[in-house]
């Protein structure tokens, strides 16, 4: 059985194997020790477990504000997964993440210190992409928020799904998205998502989540969906589960923008850049805000869409002279045109036209 103890260095949870007596933190590298495992406290209330899913989780009392001063802290897990030299290798990933860093740092001014990178091109063992160390990022992203504070979440790899036996997916499916190792560790399933970045948010607290994968439309597990067509008229989807299981937040706020519907797929390309394989969801989220055409929710997500849409159709209309800069399917297919539409969803409804977009 797997316990969780406090890092003595930075405090964030760490998963203690039976019988360990010390452990290593993969974010600050101290090493915490453990006189008797049998005495670790414990999991924080938001933690991850197998049997928390199965719960009922009523929606949390409303939190006071905290009048926090404007301007909190900015922190952001930015995720890329080549899985290079295996039958799942993606080209543009890594691109990814470097290109979102990029304009996180460059654009939004958070700190490069507060902008943790993993990818399968680090040296560092504690910065790749193992599922062990993605969970860890998780944690960090959201230990000690505060109102006022602006977490993103970025990741750019394989996606998929998975049978749902809980009665909380409307489709039956839990959405997942696949670490490096997830062929032998396996895959980090939407509830687990949601445990762990969306539920813990306080009152004042903004997360933006985006997510470059397959079957990724509600991998966040967030109870609202927003159903736009091509003309750009919308209406919030209500995906809170039968169950009654509560997916909200603690009163802060979380959105995301994912790569496709959860029934498609997304793709890595060099149709749309011309120069180097990309996310095409990612590449056509940067182009958005450094067109100009970041003002709200609504213009993101519609110009995002545009821009996939006629690259499709360049596609398609180019024939066999362009396939080949559709080089893949997140999910290992190939063909000609970008069968993806962008999503976004929610813990709550706003007009989408009307909200301003901001990080």
């Amino acid at each position: 059985m797997l316990m969780l103890v406090n890092c003595s260095g930075c405090h964030t949870p760490l998963q203690l194997p039976t019988g360990a007596t010390s452990i290593r933190c993969s974010l600050c590298h101290a090493i915490t020790r453990i006189a008797d495992p049998r005495s670790a406290p414990p999991p924080p209330p938001y933690a991850a477990t197998s049997s928390s899913y199965n719960n009922y989780y009523p929606p949390p009392p409303p939190a006071p504000y905290n009048h926090s001063p404007p301007g909190g802290q900015k922190k952001a897990v930015i995720i890329g997964i080549s899985y290079r030299n295996t039958k799942n290798e993606l080209k543009g990933c890594i691109n990814d993440a470097k290109c979102m860093k990029f304009m996180l740092v460059n654009r939004f001014k958070f700190p490069e210190s507060s902008i943790l990178m993993l990818t399968d091109e680090e040296t560092d063992p504690y910065r790749i992409p193992t599922k062990h160390n993605i969970r860890m990022a998780m944690f960090w992203l959201v230990k000690g928020c505060q109102s006022g504070d602006s977490l993103v979440f970025h990741f750019s790899g394989h996606g998929a799904q998975q049978r749902n036996y809980t009665g909380d997916e409307i489709d039956g499916f839990d959405e997942t998205l696949c670490p490096l190792d997830f062929e032998t560790q396996g895959m980090i399933v939407d509830n687990e998502i949601n445990a762990s970045i969306v539920r813990p948010l306080p009152a004042g607290v903004k997360l933006h989540a985006i997510i470059d994968a397959c079957h990724s439309g509600t991998v966040l597990d967030l109870p609202f969906l927003c159903r736009m067509d091509r003309s750009g008229r919308y209406a919030w989807e209500d995906h809170r589960p039968p169950s009654g299981a509560w997916k909200g937040t603690s009163g802060g706020e979380a959105i995301s923008f994912s790569g496709c519907d959860d029934n498609q797929t997304s793709a890595d390309t060099a149709a749309l850049s011309k120069v180097t394989s990309t996310g095409a969801m990612t590449y056509a989220f940067i182009q958005a805000i450094e067109k100009g055409q970041g003002a709200t929710y609504g213009s993101i997500l519609n110009a995002m869409r545009s821009t996939i849409r006629q690259t499709s159709e360049d596609l398609v209309a180019g024939g066999g002279a362009v396939t080949t800069l559709l080089t893949m399917l997140l999910t290992g297919g190939s063909g000609v045109g970008l069968r993806q539409e962008p999503q976004l969803s929610c813990n709550e409804r706003f007009d989408v036209y009307m909200k301003p977009f901001s990080l």
